[in-house]
């Protein structure tokens, strides 16, 4: 999926990454589209803005529990799970095991999390969120694990679905507020978890009379280090609302949770970058696991054409944020305002994805706590600066740089591993076509409409070649011989005319 064309002899692992590619983005397509709906619903259905915020809080603080619970183990299934030599069996039993475990230590520290600011009425439901949620990822990982990539697809509709039921029922019906918001999370994953046990007879890969202890160790020496590494993940991508609920109380007459309400609500455009990043990186670790021959030339080659789609999608959600944002109720449209710089931390949110698949494929776990960890850290001291400098739009920023500093400490990692070559000039360059849009943008200049719009068209102009590198090997897949006439004629018009 270069420029260049691909050797024919090297076109079977491209085609087969498009063919996985495509497999998740249909099947998983009416999942997301429901993800992206049900964030304007919650506008609606939430009682206030300051609820949105209660909601989120609580949310995230169950996801910061999730990683401790798991021990990190959502990583090692698949990426055990997908070694020939090791029993499926063994593998699904240890993280069951390594789950319940966990969970048990949870409970011991029950007093404990009771006095967490914020927690108080809610440690009952947090508690059941954090069990369902790592119980629905174990069920989600082994089946991808085992290939069987359509149950995965159906199962992430049927989730989506029977979860945005629940809302209806718990927030419209109801009116339970916050705890209607985790209660229908918690009712979806049971959903799903039960759903995956039974299509995919999951009861037939538990036996805890023999724990392979060997196997088990090697998978904790994966897994832990990751639970750091998902913690400093979580502090660049949620401590944003905290530090805003903190510190950003009476500005502009609003409160701290009012603001952490409009700052979850503007996660909603950058979410569909970080969708389609996930439905290529499930395709892509499959991909970047079995394929063993030429690794440096294969992930260059697709990270080139990844890019250049991912910079392409945000120059459009910079350009249409404010029009779009208009669907939320009009209490929220304020939260346009966080919308660009959550754009680019999203967009290296997926970079960073990216290169973590790296270390996986190499069982280098602590490489990826070392990394992320130095955005976390550098996170925290500039979501503080940024608001006490900009005010609550200021965390976007820090969650930018704080992701683009994590992409470039692995980018110069990876090189140990592997001969990866980014193209630092090429992404680089499309960085600053971004933060000139977003600041455009931001500072509502006379028709900053326009401005933004050719800027976006700039932007696919410049990365064309890499898109349609893509393009090129996914048309096959979906218009069989009849894309054949069209890639020659693109090929011969944009590429060979000189």
């Amino acid at each position: 999926m270069e420029n260049r064309r691909v050797p024919q002899e090297g076109q079977n692992k491209y085609s087969k990454l498009a063919g996985n590619t495509l497999i998740f983005a249909i099947s998983s397509f009416s999942s997301k589209l429901l993800t992206l709906i049900v964030q304007p619903f919650l506008t609606y259905a939430m009682r206030d803005v300051e609820s949105m915020g209660i909601s989120k809080l609580l949310s995230q603080c169950a996801n910061l529990l999730i990683p401790f619970v798991s021990m990190g183990m959502s990583n090692a299934i698949i990426r055990f799970g997908l070694d020939r030599g090791n029993s499926k069996k063994q593998v699904f039993t240890n993280g069951l095991l390594t789950i319940l475990l966990g969970y048990g230590i949870l409970l011991l520290f029950w007093p404990l999390l009771r006095q967490v600011p914020g927690v108080q009425g809610y440690e009952i439901l947090l508690c059941v969120y954090v069990l369902t949620s790592c119980l629905r990822t174990l069920c989600t990982q082994f089946i991808r694990s085992r290939e069987m990539n359509r149950l995965v697809g159906v199962d992430g509709v049927l989730c989506t679905f029977a979860t945005l039921m629940f809302y209806v029922l718990y927030l419209v019906v109801l009116k339970m507020g916050a705890e209607g918001y985790l209660l229908a999370i918690i009712c979806g994953d049971v959903t799903s978890s039960l759903f995956l046990f039974f299509t995919g007879k999951l009861w037939q890969y538990i036996d805890f009379s023999y724990i392979n202890r060997t196997l088990w160790k090697e998978m904790l020496r994966f897994s832990l280090p990751m639970i750091p590494a998902q913690i400093s993940f979580w502090i660049i991508n949620a401590s944003d609302m905290f530090f805003v609920n903190a510190m950003c109380g009476g500005i502009q007459g609003r409160s701290g949770a009012e603001w952490s309400g409009l700052l979850s609500t503007g996660y909603f455009l950058p979410t569909i970058l970080s969708t389609l990043g996930t439905i290529f990186y499930d395709a892509w670790q499959l991909s970047a696991v079995t394929e063993e021959q030429d690794r440096g030339r294969f992930f260059t080659t697709v990270f080139r054409s990844y890019s250049s789609v991912m910079f392409c999608c945000a120059a459009g959600i910079l350009w249409l944020c404010r029009p779009v944002m208009l669907v939320m109720k009009s209490s929220y449209f304020d939260a346009w305002q966080f919308v660009p710089y959550l754009t680019l931390a999203a967009v290296f949110t997926c970079f960073t994805q990216f290169m973590n698949s790296i270390y996986v494929v190499y069982k280098r776990s602590t490489h990826s706590l070392y990394t992320m960890l130095a955005g976390a850290i550098a996170n925290c001291i500039l979501n503080y600066l940024g608001i006490l400098w900009f005010g609550p739009v200021g965390v976007t920023y820090a969650s930018f740089l704080s992701m683009a500093l994590v992409f470039v400490l692995r980018a110069i990692d990876s090189r140990k591993m592997m001969d990866l070559r980014l193209e630092p000039m090429h992404v680089l360059v499309n960085v600053v076509f971004l933060v000139i849009e977003a600041g455009i943008t931001l500072a509502e200049v006379p028709w900053y409409g326009l401005w933004t719009g050719l800027l976006c068209a700039v932007v696919i102009l410049y990365n064309f070649k890499g898109v349609w590198a893509m393009g090129r090997v996914i048309l096959p897949r979906l218009l069989g011989r009849r894309a054949a006439p069209l890639v020659a004629f693109l090929d011969r018009y944009f590429f060979e005319k000189k």
